[in-house]
């Protein structure tokens, strides 16, 4: 389980193609300091296990099914990724409960710099990402939704389409700071939400 808590902007150094998987060798000197063959990263938001690791970079297997419902299918080399370390027991759940179980990909629609501040920097921006019809419905304006694995509060959310403000730390230390309007994203709604459907459509 992760928390959308980024701990470190990673690279992605090669991309090593097999049959009907991949595998991912990424650059990560913070994430890989305690890093041991099982254990889990979480990439751009996908889990992916640790098949190995050679000082500041470790190897992870990618299945078909992942590379064609993440991103990480369109990834090249020298590509910038979020990487985040499982929750540790006893850890602090600083985002919310993230499963790196990529539910789909969106799309940026739309930033706008939300204010000034006294060096005239802009501080935050406002965020629209489009997303498929069939995930609109577990995200909720004030609740939780990973983007790229960062975890964000949505503040507005239409019929195909949602909000979040991206605050300066966001910016400067995830891949969002530098995706441009076009670009795909991963998305992993609540799994609160669909836990609660499947109990509701259980109960009828």
């Amino acid at each position: 389980m992760f928390t959308g808590i980024v701990e470190e902007l990673g690279d992605i150094v090669d991309i090593e193609p097999r049959a009907d998987s991949a595998v991912l060798v990424i650059r990560g000197p913070k994430v890989v300091t305690d890093a041991h063959l099982g254990d889990s990263i979480a990439v751009s938001g996908v889990c992916l296990t640790v098949v190995g690791v050679d000082g500041p970079t470790f190897g992870a297997d990618v299945m078909a099914e992942t590379l064609k419902r993440s991103t990480l299918g369109g990834r090249q080399p020298g590509d910038r990724v979020n990487l985040e370390r499982a929750l540790p027991a006893g850890g602090r759940l600083g985002g919310h409960i993230v499963q790196g179980h990529v539910d789909g990909t969106g799309i940026l629609l739309a930033r706008q710099g939300g204010g000034s501040d006294p060096g005239g920097q802009q501080p935050w921006e406002q965020v629209r990402f489009g997303l498929p019809a069939e995930l609109a419905r577990y995200v909720a304006e004030k609740g939780s939704v990973a983007v790229d694995g960062v975890s964000l509060t949505v503040t507005a959310v239409g019929s195909d389409w949602f909000e979040v403000g991206l605050i300066p730390t966001t910016l400067a230390e995830t891949t969002l700071g530098g995706t441009a309007v076009g670009d795909p994203v991963n998305l992993e709604v609540d799994v609160l939400a669909k836990y609660v459907e499947r109990l509701l459509g259980a109960g009828r």
